[in-house]
């Protein structure tokens, strides 16, 4: 079975740069699991919310729901601090995700680069960082060896791709993305794209903003191979599952 697992770090970002692709693979019959660092408490936009935990409940359920229009095979929401990735722990980060890389043995692996995205978030920076490693690290028997005492083994995933952009949001901090390397093409799942985003209601003031950069844009969701288990040269790719053995 084939398997994808999606990176992100608040509620929304499975869709903006992931969701077209997917709901292509899970039409294909590919496994999709998107772990979310964070509940997204400290977003600007709140809703009816009068406090961060009521933001987060709020916030969880939106994902819920967007996955379900996404048809995830299965969704997270964890409990690091919005806002503050960069603040935390980070070989505990790295070690829960090595866990669930675990459990789910995922052939793709995709996450933001280090540049934050198109936004250039710190948050989404991190969400990359902390993801990278997790990559790398649940492959190796000599890291978070202590996962092995439950029937977990280590798992080395084969491919790590960032997601990237060929647009630059004016009024931003300076972002310089990744060069593209894969296009996956993504126009048969442009609206339900948009459906999946409108279900994070708190964030309606975004609604109009992400449909007209949704619209101006090829219909198309762009990502850097970052890492392969393979050695391989760098070429471009539509597929995120090219020369993947199972």
């Amino acid at each position: 079975m084939k398997r994808i697992l999606v990176v992100t770090a608040h509620p929304d970002d499975e869709v903006g740069g992931f969701g077209g692709s997917l709901l292509k693979y899970r039409a294909q019959g590919v496994e999709t699991y998107v772990i979310c660092l964070t509940a997204g408490e400290a977003a600007t936009h709140r809703g009816h919310a009068t406090n961060d935990q009521e933001l987060a409940e709020q916030r969880r359920g939106e994902f819920a729901a967007a996955c379900n229009v996404l048809k995830i095979s299965r969704g997270w929401v964890l409990d690091y601090k919005d806002g503050a990735l960069d603040r935390e722990n980070s070989y505990r980060v790295v070690g829960d995700l090595v866990k669930r890389i675990r459990e789910i043995r995922p052939q793709v692996i995709l996450t933001f680069g280090p540049d934050g995205g198109a936004t250039g978030h710190p948050d989404h920076s991190m969400a990359s960082v902390y993801a990278t490693l997790a990559f790398h690290w649940a492959g190796r028997t000599n890291r978070f060896a202590d996962q092995f005492w439950t029937e977990l083994k280590e798992h080395r995933a084969q491919k790590l791709y960032y997601q990237t952009t060929s647009v630059l949001l004016p009024d931003r901090q300076p972002v310089s993305p990744a060069p593209v390397s894969c296009e996956i093409d993504v126009a048969g799942y442009v609206e339900e794209k948009l459906r999946a985003f409108r279900q994070h209601h708190s964030q309606q003031p975004l609604f109009e903003t992400f449909e007209g950069y949704l619209r101006k844009r090829p219909e198309v969701e762009l990502f850097q191979l970052a890492a392969s288990s393979q050695l391989q040269n760098c070429a471009m790719e539509t597929d995120l599952f090219e020369g993947i053995k199972e």
